[in-house]
């Protein structure tokens, strides 16, 4: 056999082998006889789809949705095309008059957003899918191919840029290229809202226009579900759903809201030149344009141009999303006009974190349901402040969350309670810092009522104290330690009361004569008289701090003294001996027995530890000369033993003295207290012997375990002294133990 023989028959074995091959690979890997047809055959077999197929040819998607892949498709039937108003609507702010004028990327961009990865029938589109597999009934969303992509923006200053927006919250990483931001469809089904206890009010506070069927996708109803295709599943629907804007996109379109957005843009937005998505773009379009990423800052909840959620998990957009709020225009400008009157002018002075703090109390890091607004904490942790029926004036779920549009700024509380007017003034930054770190929490709590002592930087400043950033402490002269800290810290407990009931209410008004003791937040005691307010260390340094005007807050008054009130550095001991050194003082003879019992230590009594607050109840002479008759003290009327020898008298006078001091409280006449409280004396077995406060009448009356009855000297509570961490009280009898 010749040569070219021989070459030919082995070409025709090696053909012949091959086809034997493709033969059976074609068979092996042929599509089933009975597989259904592909989605857009599916579609033209039905007959009453061809709106949609004209789209599905003018985007492009006619090859990928007659082949192979895996998809769920929500499908409009001709006659959503030409009833549907809302979709009318959209292409007529597209300039399109009508269904056939409808252009190539138009198409792309409605067939794109009715496509969702992969196919889902009905019982599995609502279950979101997580990292460790579905969660049943969980999911209101599903991704689709549609996403933004490169877009023409405008910077706070008005420079024209091409954009492409963050795919993730601000920080670090704001931007992943492989990314494309792809945009949610929202479905809700009613096994996702009985998993949620939603309601078909849910449903209808956004589409009011169409029925809650327990199977819609957006303002449409699902007329046929779970149609099987050869490259996924089919929905049927009688609306056009086209794609939603992002709320950064939504917000954008409203004038109305403008006033709030620009605070976005201006304060908390940067545009950040890309490397990779220049390229990108460069390579796309042929141009030498540069791209830059609308990065919003890490300071608020979440960025507003992210589609994809936290994106802890891949899917966690599926089973949540965003909200925000937008104040009107109107009722913006007027709420920044009343908080600027606080001391900084103007919104381009209020620091960041002010800027910040507003914004944030109109974002939500979940989906703010209509039936759980009051349930719904948002980005500071507190509900909503307005009304859903009288106060939201537009609301939308949008591809990242849901917008509501509103009539009144959600204020937060750091606003309007009492700490706001701290916080909103550049005069009291070092009293800011200090209730920062200390008493924020508890008094920008709206229903609990206190009065604010306020403390300008300037007076803190003339007596020396200070704040330091450069080395993170608070300065006195100059020197920064944390005992200067602590210091500051007791100052600001003493200028914080909780007024429950309106204790301070009169304090400020023209010609107001009261006088009263109150007790601070921090266990000190103030007294005031008229119009001024005094502490045991103003009493100490001999100031008169007199009030200057007062604002109320929605919890409760602030009021401006002139002075400081300060904490006395005096012992306990050194006030009773300024109390009962002098023979004619009430309180002499319990001095004396004090002075030189085992119960006195030089500075205070025995067992009362520093740091602790205490109440002491001092017997006037009377009560006293009563009590050395009934045995309980050593001596006579006529010569008192104050200076006992023996064991048994020294032992005597101890256990007088240390029934008259309750343990770690400071009890003053104000109603609060009531009931039986710990002294400093002990039984036998170690437990704390008590005395009991009531009111009878309205009367403050202590009652000893012998039930007998003691009350103040005189009834006036504002003669009641002030000591370190003790008020001291003279009463008309002796409390037996």
């Amino acid at each position: 056999m010749s040569k070219y023989l021989r070459g030919l028959f082995i070409l025709t074995m090696v053909a012949s082998l091959i086809g034997c091959k493709k033969k059976a690979f074609d068979e092996y890997y042929a599509a089933p006889a009975n597989l259904e047809p592909a989605i857009y055959q599916k579609l033209e077999a039905r007959g009453n789809f061809k709106n949609l197929l004209a789209l599905i040819d003018k985007s492009g998607y006619k090859n990928t949705l007659s082949n192979a892949g895996y998809w769920t498709l929500f499908a409009p039937n001709d006659s959503a095309f030409t009833t549907d108003s809302e979709f009318l609507s959209f292409l007529k702010s597209r300039n399109i008059n009508s269904i056939d004028a409808i252009d190539s990327a138009t198409a792309e961009n409605i067939v794109q957003y009715l496509l969702v990865f992969n196919g889902f029938n009905r019982d599995r589109l609502d279950d979101y899918q997580s990292n460790l597999g579905y969660v049943a009934n969980a999911a209101f969303k599903r991704r689709t191919a549609y996403y933004t992509g490169f877009y023409n923006d405008t910077t706070a200053t008005g420079q024209p840029i091409k954009a492409i927006q963050s795919n993730r919250n601000g920080g670090t990483l704001y931007y992943v290229l492989a990314d494309n931001s792809n945009k949610y469809i929202p479905y809700f089904t009613s096994q996702f809202f009985s998993n949620l206890n939603l309601s078909a009010t849910d449903y209808n506070l956004f589409y009011p226009n169409t029925t809650f069927s327990g199977f819609n996708v957006a303002n449409a109803k699902v007329t046929q579900q779970d149609i099987p295709a050869g490259n996924g599943v089919i929905h049927l629907i009688d609306h056009v759903v086209y794609p939603q804007l992002n709320i950064d996109q939504y917000i954008r379109t409203k004038p109305e809201y403008s006033e709030f957005r620009s605070l976005f843009e201006k304060y908390m937005v940067l545009f950040i030149q890309n490397a990779d998505a220049t390229r990108r773009y460069q390579v796309l379009n042929g141009t030498s344009d540069n791209v830059l990423v609308k990065v919003y800052s890490s300071m608020l909840a979440y960025s507003p141009n992210n589609e994809n959620f936290f994106k802890l998990q891949d899917n966690d957009g599926q089973r949540d999303g965003w909200t925000m709020m937008a104040p009107r225009n109107d009722s913006l400008l007027a709420y920044l006009n009343r908080i600027l009157q606080e001391g900084y002018g103007s919104v381009s002075n209020l620091p960041l974190n002010v800027i910040a703090d507003l914004l944030n109390s109109h974002m939500w890091q979940t989906t703010l349901w209509p039936s759980k607004f009051v349930a719904t904490n948002n980005f500071l942790g507190e509900a909503a402040h307005i009304n859903l029926a009288t106060n939201v004036i537009d609301r939308k779920v949008l591809s990242n969350g849901i917008f509501y549009g509103t009539n009144k700024v959600n204020e937060p509380n750091k606003f309007s309670t009492v700490y706001g007017k701290t916080y909103l003034n550049p005069k009291f930054t070092l009293m800011t810092r200090l209730l920062d770190n200390e008493l924020n929490g508890i008094i920008t709590n709206p229903v609990a009522k206190y009065t604010l002592f306020m403390m300008p930087d300037a007076v803190l400043r003339a007596r020396g104290f200070d704040y330091n950033s450069a080395i993170n402490q608070f300065t006195f002269n100059g020197v920064g330690n944390d005992s200067v800290r602590l210091s500051l810290i007791r100052i600001l407990n003493s200028s914080v009361v909780q007024t429950q009931k309106g204790e301070l209410d009169n304090l400020g008004n023209p010609g107001f004569t009261g006088t009263g003791i109150v007790t601070t937040y921090g266990g000190e005691v103030l007294k005031y008289n008229g119009n001024t307010v005094s502490s045991a260390g103003t009493v100490d340094r001999g100031l008169t701090v007199r009030i200057d005007s007062v604002k109320t807050a929605s919890n409760g008054r602030v009021i401006y003294l002139d002075n400081l009130l300060y904490y006395t550095y005096q012992t306990l001991g050194t006030h009773l001996s300024a109390l009962g050194t002098p023979t004619t003082s009430e309180y002499n003879l319990f001095w004396n027995y004090l002075r030189n019992s085992t119960a006195f230590d030089g500075t205070s009594v025995v067992g009362m530890a520093g740091g602790t607050f205490y109440t002491m109840f001092v017997p006037n002479n009377n009560a006293i000369r009563a009590a050395i008759t009934a045995g309980l003290l050593p001596g006579t009327v006529a010569v008192p033993n104050v200076n006992p020898t023996t064991t048994a008298d020294k032992a005597l006078v101890e256990k007088f003295i240390l029934y008259h001091v309750i343990d770690k409280r400071t009890i003053i006449p104000d109603t609060k207290d009531v009931g039986n409280f710990p002294t400093l004396l002990k039984a036998s077995t170690g437990d704390p012997i008590f005395v009991n406060i009531q009111y009878p009448a309205g009367v403050f009356e202590i009652s000893d375990v012998a039930n007998r009855k003691s009350r103040l000297v005189p009834v006036v509570p504002v003669n009641s002294n002030l000591s370190n961490r003790t008020v001291i009280h003279l009463i008309d009898n002796y409390l037996k133990y």
